[in-house]
């Protein structure tokens, strides 16, 4: 589709200005009309299209899924060029002259945010703009309250839409993947692979669900659950980041190839690298506790939702030392119901066990967190303080805190 100017520019004040002004404002009601027309019919060859190449998907004639794929592929690019015409000659105009609603001026406005990726990011742009376009003409269809016709075009929006976020964070993936840029750069793409995550449950995940005739998406609905607790309120700091490690939780299951799970490692790493400074950067005990407390749940659902899958290990050692932590936490797991309290225990203390190795890799980097977690292990009766006293050179005692297992 090509790209046409999208540059705002005032009105001549010119009388031939005004004349023409006047012109182009009677001109645009046909102007939409025509153009909603023409969007209506694209649609309607799109949804046949895409009707009929799904429903061929049982059928073994190779050749014929080919030829009904390839038809749905040019009638889905022909309706995208029609709402985009829409877009460029109503709304651009409308907006231009203002004679704009509200919506419009909005719609545009992310026109605009899509648009400037085409110069950086291209491949995010490109797929970015299919679901702009998309989500422009599916309120079109919500408007009109035609239940008929929205339940058949849910169908098709809801299976194209996951494929597009399903290519955005691939995207994401390879650009965290090829490690290049700084430490902000990479958290940038950490943000955005939430944000997408967040955007794909809060818009997309609801119709699917309304949709699925066959429930595919039993096994995520618990956590879906959870996840929309966090919608209502006022969120802090340590309730964003539990959002983020259930939205990862989820990804497991909807985008196991778009977001693998080398990816999702280095994500579950941010959030426990985020909790932990969340923990020494606390400003009372209720706050640091309640992190700690967020910290606990991570590290299981690292341990468990993540490394429990993982096949290949860069080093063995590693490996070695999962499956040694793996053999503890279920001998713990046989305590839950005979005795919960030496459960919850015995649980905690394996957890900060397990974070102080990773830890201690680089010690003078979390020097506060280790001492954090060596106070926790001493009041769990773990470790144990030995307290050392020396003379000084002018005669003075100095008295120094030992902690040691």
């Amino acid at each position: 589709m090509a790209e046409r100017g999208l540059r705002v520019l005032e009105a001549d004040k010119t009388f031939f200005g005004k004349i023409t002004n006047t012109i182009t404002k009677l001109l645009i009601p046909t102007r939409v009309g025509i153009n909603g027309l023409l969007i209506l019919t694209k649609r309607n060859n799109v949804l046949k299209a895409y009707e009929n190449y799904t429903d061929e998907n049982n059928n073994d004639e190779t050749n014929k899924k080919e030829i009904l794929l390839k038809k749905y592929e040019d009638m889905y690019a022909l309706y995208l060029e029609s709402i985009d015409k829409y877009v460029m000659d109503s709304i651009y105009k409308k907006v231009k002259n203002n004679t704009a609603s509200d919506f419009e001026r909005n719609a545009l406005s992310q026109y605009y945010n899509v648009v400037h990726l085409k110069e950086t990011q291209y491949i995010e742009y490109k797929y970015r703009k299919q679901k702009y376009l998309l989500e422009l003409d599916y309120e079109s269809v919500l408007s009109q309250n035609k239940e008929k016709m929205l339940k058949r075009y849910q169908k098709f929006y809801s299976d194209k839409m996951e494929s597009l976020y399903k290519a955005i964070l691939k995207n994401y993936s390879i650009q965290l993947a090829d490690n290049m840029g700084g430490t902000e750069k990479k958290d940038k793409i950490y943000e955005n692979i939430f944000a997408t995550l967040e955007e794909y449950i809060c818009n997309i995940l609801p119709i699917k669900l309304q949709v699925d005739e066959e429930k595919s998406y039993k096994e995520i609905l618990k956590e879906y659950d959870k996840f929309n607790t966090f919608l209502a309120g006022k969120l802090d700091e340590r309730d964003i980041i539990e959002k983020k490690a259930v939205l990862l939780g989820i990804s497991r299951k909807l985008f196991t190839h778009s977001l693998p799970l080398i990816v999702a490692e280095q994500c579950y790493i941010k959030l426990l690298k985020d909790i932990r400074n969340l923990i020494i950067n606390a400003k009372n005990d209720k706050k640091k506790n309640n992190a700690y407390e967020m910290l606990l749940n991570l590290i299981e659902d690292y341990n468990i939702k993540l490394l429990s899958t993982k096949i290949y290990w860069d080093k063995p050692q590693k490996r070695e030392e999962y499956k040694k932590f793996w053999e503890e936490y279920n001998k713990i797991q046989k305590l839950e119901s005979s005795d919960h309290g030496e459960y919850l225990k015995q649980k905690e203390i394996l957890f900060i066990k397990n974070d102080l190795k990773a830890l201690n890799e680089k010690q003078e980097k979390y020097v506060e967190i280790i001492k954090f977690h060596k106070g926790k292990l001493v009041e769990l009766g773990e470790m144990r303080n030995i307290r050392n006293a020396y003379k000084t050179l002018n005669k003075t005692y100095t008295k120094k805190k030992l902690v040691i297992a």
